[in-house]
C-alpha cells in the first residue's frame, strides 16, 4: 500500500543531519587504532587539520561540544574559580550545570544583546582582589550565538572584549560550535575568528553533517592538559577513527554548502514575514536560524499546530519558536514549510 503522507520537514535543529551516502563510505573504509594510546591515525588527521584550520598547536576529539566546553573550563581554572559568560550562552544554558558539577567553578552571567556583550560589560563584572570573592579566570564567547538566533559577533567586538580581558590577566575561550558558519556568513578565515582565544571548541555534528564528535583546540601544553581530563571525564575512546572520519570528511567537503543553509533561514524568514499573525525579523537572520512567534499563542502550542502540518520546530522560550536549517532541508522544503506555517492561522 502506497504511503502518501509526506516527509516531515525537520527544523528542529542542524543536528538532525545524517551521513550523506560519500560520507558512509568513507567511515566504512576508516583506518582505526587505539586513541586512549594515541594510535587512531584517523583521529589524529583529524586534530591535525582542525588544529591547523583554527591556527592553534593541537586540538582533541571529544564525542561531543558539550565535553569541548566543559575540558576547556576545566583545564583553566581551579575549583572556587568564578567564570565571565554571556547569561545565554550554552555553555551555562544547556549544559546542565557542567561548570559547576565538573569544575567547581561559579558563572558570573553578563546580560548582551542577542549574545554579544562589550568591553564596559565585562569590566564592570570584575570583582575586586579580595579574599571574600571568587578569582575570575576565564572570559567565554559563543559565535555564532544559539540563543541570539545564530547571531555572529562582530570581529571588531571580539577584539574589544578581549583586549579588556587581557589587560585584567584572564583567559579566553570561543565556543565555536557554529564558527563555520560565522566563517562562510562574513567570508572571514576560521583562523582569524579564532586568534584572540586560548582555546576554541568546534562541532562537526551540527551544520557540517557528521554523525558524531566536537573538537577542542589551543596550545600543545594546555590541551595535554585537556586530553587527561577528556580522560577523566569518561571521553576516552577507542577506535574512534570510525566516528573520526565522518567528521573528516565533513571538515572538507561540507563547510562551504552552509551558505546554502543560510539562504534558506533567509527565505523561510522572508516567507513568515507575509504570513498572517506571524511575527518575525527577516533582517536578524544572519546564518541557519529562525525566530519567530504567533502574538497570543504559547509557543509550545503553535509548535504542536506546525507538528501536525508536517512541520517540526522547537518553542525557544515561551513565546518564541526557533527554526533551524541544515543538509537536510532543500528549498522546497522551505516553500512547503511557508505554506504550513501560513495555514496555522486559518479558521
Amino acid at each position: 500500500m502506497k504511503n502518501d503522507i509526506p516527509t516531515p520537514i525537520d527544523l528542529r535543529s542542524d543536528t538532525i543531519t545524517k551521513p550523506t551516502p560519500a560520507m558512509r563510505e568513507a567511515i566504512a573504509a576508516a583506518a582505526v587504532g587505539d586513541d586512549v594510546f594515541g594510535e587512531d591515525p584517523t583521529v589524529r588527521e583529524l586534530e591535525a587539520e582542525t588544529a591547523a584550520l583554527l591556527g592553534k598547536e593541537a586540538a582533541v576529539f571529544t564525542p561531543s561540544g558539550t565535553m569541548a566546553n566543559q575540558l576547556a573550563i576545566r583545564s583553566h581554572t581551579e575549583s572556587g574559580d568564578e567564570i565571565l559568560v554571556e547569561a545565554n550562552a550554552h555553555l551555562y544554558y544547556y549544559e546542565s550545570g557542567a561548570p559547576a558539577a565538573l569544575s567547581g567553578v561559579s558563572c558570573r552571567c553578563l546580560q548582551g544583546d542577542r549574545g554579544v556583550f562589550n568591553s564596559a560589560d565585562l569590566e564592570s563584572a570584575l570583582r575586586p582582589p579580595n579574599l571574600h570573592f571568587p578569582r575570575t579566570r576565564l572570559v567565554c564567547v559563543e559565535n555564532t550565538h544559539n540563543r541570539g538566533g545564530g547571531r555572529i559577533w562582530p570581529l571588531e567586538r571580539i577584539q574589544e572584549v578581549a583586549g579588556a580581558a587581557r589587560r585584567h590577566g584572564l583567559q579566553l575561550h570561543l565556543d565555536g560550535a557554529r564558527l563555520w558558519n560565522a566563517a562562510v556568513a562574513t567570508g572571514i578565515a576560521e583562523r582569524q575568528w579564532a586568534a584572540p582565544f586560548d582555546t576554541v571548541s568546534v562541532c562537526f555534528s551540527k551544520g557540517l553533517g557528521a554523525p558524531v564528535g566536537s573538537a577542542l583546540a589551543g596550545s600543545k601544553e594546555l590541551l595535554a592538559r585537556a586530553r587527561r581530563f577528556r580522560k577523566l571525564f569518561g571521553g576516552g575512546m577507542r577506535q574512534a577513527g570510525i566516528i573520526a572520519a565522518g567528521a573528516l570528511f565533513a571538515l572538507r567537503h561540507h563547510r562551504a554548502r552552509l551558505a546554502e543553509d543560510h539562504a534558506n533561514a533567509k527565505a523561510l524568514a522572508e516567507g513568515i514575514a507575509r504570513c498572517k499573525g506571524f511575527e518575525v525579523a527577516p533582517s536578524e537572520v544572519e546564518t541557519n536560524m529562525v525566530r519567530f512567534r504567533l502574538p497570543g499563542a504559547p509557543a509550545p502550542e503553535v509548535v504542536e499546530r506546525l507538528r501536525a502540518r508536517g512541520v517540526l520546530v522547537l518553542a525557544a522560550d515561551r513565546l518564541t519558536i526557533r527554526a533551524v536549517t541544515s543538509l537536510m532541508v532543500s528549498t522546497e522544503d522551505i516553500h512547503r514549510a511557508v505554506h504550513a506555517i501560513a495555514k496555522v492561522t486559518e479558521g
